[in-house]
């Protein structure tokens, strides 16, 4: 088996910049080539960072057949057409996340996965963080007995793409996004509390999606073209009578929330920081853990505990067989489900069921 996975990268922009430093921090991993429709940044990159090839279109760098694996970081709305394409041309795939900007095309991308028998991972970086595979230890132990509900409320004071200074136009965005904090941010949120319950399935999902928050500058406002959702909230039923809530804000006028909770019959459980709460002896405890110390025990004692450090490592030693893929590609399918079924219901005015979700027009309401 070889030791080394040939990865190319396809979109050099923001994102792709950010992988392509991950990748350099993975010894296992080899970019051959770059791909981007500017070929004078591709050019430029590519010299930078020591990457042989370049291409202009993707399609030509699919045809090699000296490359393992391709990692798609475009723009939302095209990260189905381009890695359906790598996995019909044989390549595995990590895609950027949200896995698509509409749940349709979401499922497509598995379906395809499974067709051709490749290899498909989505960035959910969310879970590799060591509070959230504490915090699954616990869960998995059987600490919070029967688990009932569960939350997360992220928000940012002002932090819109572009309108508020950083990033690009396109972020904001329908016709590039295809949406705006759901599927920037809340997806992280979704995807790792779906990871701590066991991925159920998606019974129905109620919720809505607002633009209204006063902007100072108007000018970026309107020459960005901002037409998507600064703050999205949802109620999702799920699989073994479990009730998920979630709020998610790139800029509303409060004080931060608290986090991602999950909450059973025997104990509750706040993820970042990590803390246990439960009654003990007829007394209610709250109790802290030294996750920095038990991170660095597991890392000594378990050498493929380095292998779930963060995304890039995990999908290259994936490839190589040294630990199990993590089901992300599945736990990014039911995460569009529910951020699909925000933003229908939002658009009905009513809840909405899984069926629903899966048979309505790709981005019906947006």
């Amino acid at each position: 088996m070889t030791d080394k996975v040939r990865v190319g990268i396809i979109g050099v922009g923001q994102i792709g910049k950010q992988h392509i430093r991950k990748y350099a921090n993975v010894p296992e991993a080899e970019i051959v080539a770059v791909a981007d429709v500017r070929q004078d940044e591709a050019n430029r990159v590519a010299q930078e960072n020591g990457i042989p090839s370049v291409y202009v279109d993707y399609r030509e760098l699919l045809q090699r057949d000296d490359i393992d694996s391709v990692d798609v970081c475009l723009h939302n709305r095209l990260h189905a057409p381009v890695t359906i394409d790598a996995l019909e041309a044989g390549k595995n795939v990590y895609c950027e996340k949200p896995m698509s900007w509409a749940y349709g095309e979401a499922k497509r991308m598995a379906d395809t996965a499974q067709r051709t028998g490749r290899m498909l991972h989505i960035q959910l970086s969310t879970l590799y963080q060591p509070e959230a595979r504490a915090a699954q230890r616990i869960i998995q132990d059987g600490h919070l007995g029967e688990i009932y509900y569960a939350k997360s409320c992220h928000y940012r004071r002002r932090g819109r793409p572009y309108v508020d200074g950083y990033g690009t136009a396109q972020f904001v965005q329908r016709s590039t996004a295809g949406g705006g904090a759901m599927l920037d941010m809340a997806v992280y949120h979704i995807s790792r509390m779906l990871w701590l319950l066991g991925n159920p399935a998606v019974i129905s999902v109620s919720g809505n999606t607002y633009q209204k928050l006063e902007n100072m500058y108007n000018d970026r406002r309107d020459n960005g073209g901002y037409d998507v959702e600064e703050l999205g909230m949802g109620l999702a039923r799920l699989a073994g009578g479990v009730t998920y809530f979630i709020e998610e804000a790139w800029a509303i006028q409060s004080d931060q929330p608290d986090g991602d909770h999950v909450f059973g019959s025997k104990g509750g459980l706040r993820v970042e920081p990590l803390a246990y709460f439960t009654t003990l002896s007829d007394m209610e405890m709250d109790a802290t853990f030294d996750v920095k110390q038990a991170d660095w025990r597991w890392h000594q004692c378990d050498p493929t505990t380095a292998g779930y450090d963060e995304s890039q490592r995990h999908w290259v030693w994936a490839q190589l067989g040294r630990v199990p893929l993590l089901d992300t590609a599945g736990l990014a399918l039911n995460t569009a489900q529910i951020t699909e079924g925000i933003y229908l219901s939002s658009h009905l005015g009513r809840e909405v069921t899984a069926e629903e979700i899966e048979q309505s027009p790709i981005g019906t309401g947006r």
